[in-house]
């Protein structure tokens, strides 16, 4: 196993699955040292984090709820003390139910707007006093916030935050060399998208695109990569939309 202390550190928030498991096997594979966050699956985080250790990899597996500052506060210590200071913050945790704004729960606005915007808040903050000069952001935004199709009210607007956030944060930290940027990705084959679509619906989405398909998550972690990279050095305060062309 790689334990080299001076590698670049990576937290990627929701990575027990999905993009999020994606983009984490992605950096370690760059050579970063990957804290993979979770909420409550840690079956799958643990067997992630095993996976990349059996290829060599240095990575740990670490509970938190985005939402909530205080979690935040300890995935990052943790984070620190287990793999070191961090360079890469990637917020990819996420969760998304399509209903119409006249229909939808106080519960459903609340979760919605804790894990998409305060999440990411949380972090953001967090990152501004702990994150290594020089490092990288990339947060998570959607395409779905240029598409404005029924259903998406909510979802869309935590999303319009996100890119919000994006384009300030990476103007206060000048001066440190952090780049702040955003991925806004088009349809995705993960269960996030695809649960509760029927196939008919799956079809007409992977037929948006002029690519003529669903992204794939492996997609989007080759944006991040590029992002969290030296090579997109002179990219800052930036919505990357990696969607096939479908907007």
């Amino acid at each position: 196993m790689n334990t080299v202390k001076n590698s670049l550190v990576a937290i990627v928030t929701g990575a027990s699955r999905g993009i999020g498991a994606e983009v984490a096997r992605r950096l370690a594979k760059d050579g970063f040292a990957v804290a993979v966050n979770y909420a409550s699956s840690s079956k799958e985080a643990d067997a992630l984090v095993a996976e990349l250790a059996a290829q060599g990899a240095k990575a740990v597996a670490i509970k938190a709820d985005v939402s909530n500052a205080d979690e935040v506060r300890a995935l990052f210590e943790a984070a620190e003390q287990q793999l070191g200071k961090i360079d890469v913050l990637v917020n990819n945790a996420g969760v998304l139910k399509t209903v119409p704004l006249a229909d939808t729960s106080d519960a459903l606005y609340d979760q919605t707007f804790g894990i998409n915007v305060r999440g990411t808040f949380n972090t953001l903050r967090e990152a501004a006093a702990r994150m290594n000069d020089g490092g990288r952001i990339v947060n998570f935004s959607s395409t779905t916030l240029a598409l404005n199709m029924p259903g998406y009210a909510i979802y869309n607007a935590t999303k319009a935050a996100v890119e919000a956030f994006t384009h300030v944060f990476a103007k206060e930290l000048r001066g440190r060399n952090i780049t702040v940027n955003a991925v806004a990705p088009g349809p995705i084959a993960t269960s996030l998208f695809l649960d509760g679509k029927t196939e008919e619906q799956i079809q007409t989405f992977a037929k948006m695109p002029p690519l003529q398909r669903l992204g794939q998550p492996e997609d989007i972690a080759s944006v991040v990569s590029f992002l969290a990279g030296p090579d997109a050095g002179w990219v800052n305060g930036q919505i990357l939309r990696a969607n096939g062309g479908i907007a």
